[in-house]
């Protein structure tokens, strides 16, 4: 979602943390359902909102359990990106995305064409959010806001999410019963935040309405002005799978060197398609995230574009990886290594093992820093192992 900043696996992420305004809470936890709503009422009035439009929005709410519920269920959770690609890039996603691409052809190029946005990369974040609008999540965004701010969960933030929503439907742009979205509030088929829909939704079909709900255009055009404002560049992709050579220093995917893709050519790091890059002075670093034996990527200043959407480089390699295949790639060169994911034990468990070995990495604390990324390619290289400072099953089960 271009969701809330509190997600473990993604989002710290993204779009409706730009827009959080100074408020107060709007009443404590539990302070009783009626006394919250005529807390939220004075706001909505000070901001604009009628009461009409406030008594369709919050007449009759109720706290609802299965929001109150997922608040609370955010334990740690960990997939490697193999995983996580694997369940949102598939030959049916793709091909959805190419029958969009025909469908919405005239729509695509005028968004293209007026934010700078390739239009695979608008198709691959629509299809990665709500499956083309398929799925835009079944809560009512209203009452999940409201709940949220009422059990105290975040409440200044969602308190002022909630405020937010009802001056969207003040301003007609859609009705109650279709503002819908997931438990955390994010909506319609870009998954924004409130916030976010009143800087970066876009009436594009220009019936006075920013419908990124019942509209096609109009969410498309959404994500364009999204990825416009944080610094898309135009012309220039994600990034590229790359084959690194065999006496390549890892050290530079871990220290995030960004070069020109013909100095990486220089130093031998290639296109692992085989074809030259297409423009040598286009800058990128290289991301590496399951290891030197599986795929390895340059990624471009778009990539971290894609991350103001959500702030997980196993999403934005997502996005990138159906956009490509959109364009009709069959996929990555390279085959991912059978390997697991760590917990935040898990690797205080590598670092313990590392102490033991001699290496002065410091108290274990579960985070790789530079001390353990460099101890790990000393402890690799000494024991005959691609020096490559992944920290991964394979790794911990390799110390033991």
């Amino acid at each position: 979602m271009s969701r809330v900043p509190f997600s473990p696996s993604r989002r710290s992420f993204g779009l409706g943390a730009a827009a959080l305004a100074a408020s107060s809470v709007i009443s404590p936890a539990f302070a009783g359902v009626d006394t919250f709503i005529d807390g939220v009422w004075k706001r909505a009035r000070a901001r604009g909102v009628s009461r009409h439009v406030f008594d369709v929005a919050m007449g009759g709410f109720t706290p609802q359990s299965k929001v109150v519920d997922l608040s609370k269920k955010q334990p740690e959770f960990v997939s490697t990106v193999a995983d996580y690609i694997g369940k949102r890039v598939t030959d049916g996603q793709a091909g959805k995305g190419q029958d969009m691409r025909g469908e919405w052809k005239q729509t695509l190029a005028a968004v293209s064409s007026r934010y700078g946005v390739q239009p695979e990369i608008l198709l691959a974040i629509w299809g990665i959010e709500t499956n083309y609008g398929g799925y835009m999540g079944g809560t009512n965004t209203v009452h999940a806001l409201a709940t949220l701010a009422y059990s105290g969960y975040r409440a200044d933030y969602f308190g002022s999410e909630l405020i937010t929503a009802l001056e969207i439907l003040e301003g007609g742009h859609v009705r109650f019963k279709n503002m819908v979205g997931s438990w955390a509030g994010a909506m319609g088929q870009p998954q924004f935040m409130p916030s976010s829909f009143m800087k970066y939704a876009v009436d594009f079909k220009g019936d006075g309405h920013k419908d990124i709900w019942g509209s096609v255009p109009d969410a498309l055009a959404s994500i364009g002005n999204y990825l416009k404002s944080f610094g898309w560049r135009a012309g220039e992709t994600w990034g590229y799978e790359v084959r690194l050579p065999g006496d390549f220093n890892y050290q530079n995917v871990w220290s995030g060197i960004n070069a020109t893709l013909g100095d990486w050519s220089g130093v031998g790091v290639l296109r692992a398609s085989g074809k030259p890059f297409p423009r040598a002075s286009d800058t990128a670093r290289l991301y590496m995230p399951m290891g030197g034996n599986g795929p390895v990527f340059a990624v471009l200043p778009n990539f971290d574009v894609i991350k103001r959407y959500n702030s997980s480089d196993s999403y934005a390699l997502a996005v990138g990886h159906l956009a490509d295949r959109i364009l009709g790639s069959k996929g990555f060169v390279a085959s991912w290594p059978a390997d697991t994911a760590l917990t935040r034990a898990d690797r205080e468990q590598v670092q313990a093992m590392l102490l033991r070995k001699g290496y002065d990495i410091g108290t274990p604390d579960g985070v790789i820093g530079p001390k353990t990324r460099a101890a790990v390619i000393d402890w690799q290289a000494r024991s005959g192992l691609l020096a490559d400072g992944h920290v991964s099953g394979n790794l911990l089960r390799a110390l033991s």
